[in-house]
This record gives structure tokens, sequence and C-alpha cells, in this order.
């Protein structure tokens, strides 16, 4: 089997320098304020990354392999979790080839923010707002960013620099203080998210502002430049939606408004969205229905092509009638697919088994667990799932009774039509309760039919 990533090979090597030292709390930013935006194999892939970095002797070069592994994760998995890592500003990655034409990576590990820092960048901080909710985010950062002692009551009565140090010594410092604030400005900007300025057209924003008269170069400031750029790229908004959310954003002084911008944008992502799924669903049905109507297949290959072409929450929908799914099952699909890295498709098979197995009940432990089993043989399309299903049926079966061990007066076991076996195969002495494969087709008949 081919482990390749684009270029990325296990016997590639790597190499990895540490950018900065790591504050007290890195821990603490990494499980609370990282891990739920890039996931829980991207921060244990940094915490490896710096372990490393400390028992690697000067220019050992380790294959990725090793990381393999150390993660007991495929490449393609760790290759996924290290654009994460990349994305949000805790890795830098260089490539270069070596004379055995071998590529060879090195990883700049950048240290986390701390939840001072983290709470001040403004993309960050809305992605974990996004991740947990207003309610949970509110309450994470005040216990974070709890000062205790307060100043009130106290006057400060500091000595100045100036007050202490003579006046020579003074030229000297702010001459030394100019080039190192230099390198630190330098050295902050490649901390924290990686967000192209190339993103923003800011000759056309700024020349749009001019033409509402509006003082351009009072609103597009460095620091509101880098804010646009990030919530740009964070909702994916074009520049007619920019321009609109930056002119709803100015006060009355002519001042940019960052939470009134964070807002506009949000709005306007909200909006994007409901549009692009309205087309997309429509757009769905009208191609099942004209494949539908041309295409002399079976039930089965039906039922394949819905799996495909349907959500996890649509399915969900289904099988229960139209009624809404809650939000409780479709959070744990969302966690179940992003932490094996289960194809939508496949996930619709797996959730139709687990529900007929279960009673129409989900659980989460049963789906982890045959999740985790396709994940590791590489299922990526719904017939391979359905096969598989197929061959380890008893496996699987096995693995539900010892959740809910044996139950007295157990119904009938309830299998998926499409788990039939084929005509001309031998059954089994105690052959399990079949669904109607009517149902097969009224489902498909009511799906395609939604909408018109």
């Amino acid at each position: 089997m081919s482990y390749s990533i684009g270029k990325l090979l296990p016997v590639d090597g790597f190499k990895i320098i540490r950018n900065g030292e790591l504050p007290r709390s890195f821990h603490r930013s990494l499980s609370h304020l990282y891990q739920p935006i890039v996931g829980r194999l991207a921060v244990s892939l940094y915490h490896v990354l710096i372990s490393e970095s400390d028992m690697i002797e000067g220019e050992q070069v380790q294959s990725h392999h090793t990381l393999m592994s150390y993660l007991s994760a495929p490449l393609d998995k760790i290759y996924e979790a290290r654009g994460k890592l990349e994305a949000i500003g805790l890795l830098r990655t260089f490539r270069s080839i070596d004379e055995d034409q071998q590529a060879v990576y090195l990883y700049s590990v950048h240290p986390p923010f701390s939840p001072e820092e983290f709470f001040l960048d403004d993309m960050l901080s809305l992605l974990l707002h996004h991740e947990l909710g207003k309610e949970k985010y509110e309450r994470l950062k005040s216990r974070l960013l709890n000062t205790g002692q307060t100043l009130e009551g106290f006057t400060e009565v500091t000595a100045t620099f100036d007050e202490v140090f003579h006046n020579k010594m003074i030229e000297t410092v702010q001459r030394e203080t100019e080039t190192i604030s230099k390198q630190q400005k330098h050295q902050q900007e490649t901390r924290g998210p990686v967000a192209s300025m190339d993103r923003v057209d800011f000759h056309w924003l700024n020349h749009a502002l001019k033409k509402r008269m509006y003082p351009s170069e009072q609103i597009l400031t460095g620091r509101n430049k880098k804010l646009i750029v990030q919530l740009a790229t964070l909702y994916d908004l074009s520049n007619t939606e920019l321009e609109k959310a930056v002119t709803w954003a100015i006060d009355e002084n002519h001042y940019l408004v960052e939470e009134e911008l964070k807002a506009a944008c949000h709005d306007f992502m909200k909006e994007q969205k409901n549009d692009k799924q309205t087309d997309s669903a429509l757009d769905r049905r009208e191609k099942m229905k004209v494949e539908n109507t041309t295409t002399q297949g079976s039930k089965e290959d039906q039922f394949i092509q819905m799996l495909e072409e349907i959500s996890p929450r649509e399915l969900l929908e289904d099988v229960s009638n139209g009624n809404r799914a809650s939000e409780q099952d479709l959070k744990m699909i969302r966690d179940v697919m992003t932490e094996q890295g289960i194809e939508p498709g496949v996930m619709n098979v797996l959730v139709h088994y687990v529900l007929l197995k279960t009673d129409m009940k989900l659980s989460k432990a049963y789906l982890e667990k045959i999740a985790s089993h396709w994940a590791r043989k590489n299922v990526t399309t719904v017939r391979q799932a359905m096969n598989l299903a197929k061959a380890e049926h008893q496996k699987y079966q096995q693995w539900g009774k010892q959740k809910s061990q044996k139950r007295k007066n157990q119904k009938e076991e309830v299998i998926p039509a499409w788990f039939k076996q084929e005509e001309g195969k031998p059954h089994e002495k105690k052959e399990a309760v079949q669904v109607n494969t009517d149902d097969i087709a009224a489902r498909i008949k009511k799906l395609t039919s939604k909408g018109n």
C-alpha cells in the first residue's frame, strides 16, 4: 500500500528546530484553546515534535515512519494534522532535497500563545468561539484570564528609565532598542494563524472607501488590515462583501469598530452558507431525480447512490419520518467523522447499520469502534463499507453484545436490507429478520421527491 501524500512519503526525513521558548502555560493553552480548533491528533503531533526537539542531537535526520509509530496514525492523517498546525501558526515547514535525491523537511516549531495573547488574536478567538459556542467560550475565557489581584486603590510609583540611568546611556539604549524592536516585530508577525495579505485587494478597498468620502488611511491601519484579512480568510468573503462589512462597521467618528466588523462578516458568512446549502440541495435533488429516471439499476445500487448523495443529517431526518435531527446526534456523528476521517457516504452506511442494530438509537461507543475499524481498513466508498459490514457482521454483533450484555426477552435482530446475502449462498440456521426491500424504494422515492 502506498502512503504517498502528494510529495510526502514515510521515508522522507525531517529535522526540528525550536523558535522561541515555551511559556509555562503552554500545556493549558494547547489543551483548552488550540485543541478544540485543530483536534487531538494535531496537538499530539505538536507534543511529539517538541519532545523530539529535546531528544535529537545536532543535525540528526529521522524519517516520517517515526511520527507514524509515535502517533499510531497513518501518514495522510499526520499530513492533515501538520497542515492544521501550519495554518494556526504553531509550525512552519521548509523542504530541501539531499544528495541522494531524498526529501528532507525542516519543522520550525513555534510556541503557542498564552491565554492572554490568544484572546487578543481576533482570528483565533473567533475560531474558538465558533467551536465552543458563546456560553462555553465566555466561561473558559473568564477562567483562564482570572488575574486575581486588582490595582484598585493603588497609585503607580514605578521609577522611569531616565530617572535612573544617564542621558548618554539613554541615547545608546534607544538606538539598540530600535534595532531590537524591529527584530521582535518581525518575530511577532510570524506567530499566530497564517493568513496572506494578498487575500484582500486593499488597493480596491482603499479606492472604494475614498469614493464614499471615508478617510481610508484612518480606517485601514495596520491592525485593522490584519483583522480584515483574518476575517476574509475565516469566512471566505469576497472583496465586495468586505467593503459592505467595513462600511457597516465605521462609527460616526470614521473609526472602524472591531466588534461591529466581526458581527457583519459573520452575518455575511451565514447568508452565504444558507444560499450555498439551498443551491446545493436543489441541485442534488434534481440530479438524483434525473439519474433515477434514466438509470435502470437494482434497488441496492439506487440505495448506494442515495447514501453517496445525501448528508448524514438528511439520512437521520429521513429515517425519523422527516423530524429534525437532534443536535446531540449530529455532534456525535461529526465527532466520529472528524476523529476517524470517515467520508460522509461511508458515515451514512455506518449510521444506517448502527440504527437498525440498536433499536434506532445511536451509540457513540459502538459508532467509534466500527468507524476506527473502517478507518484502519481504509474504507472510502459506500460499497466498500457495505461489503466490509457484511464480512465482519459476526464481529460487530459481538461488539454490540459486549455493550448491552445479554438482555432477557431480547428482540429479534434487525439488519439493513442491503445486508441480505446474495442469492444462491447458504444461509445461517437462524436467519435474521430482514427489513422489507420496499422500504428502500420508499426511502429513495421520498428523498428524490423532497422539495418538488
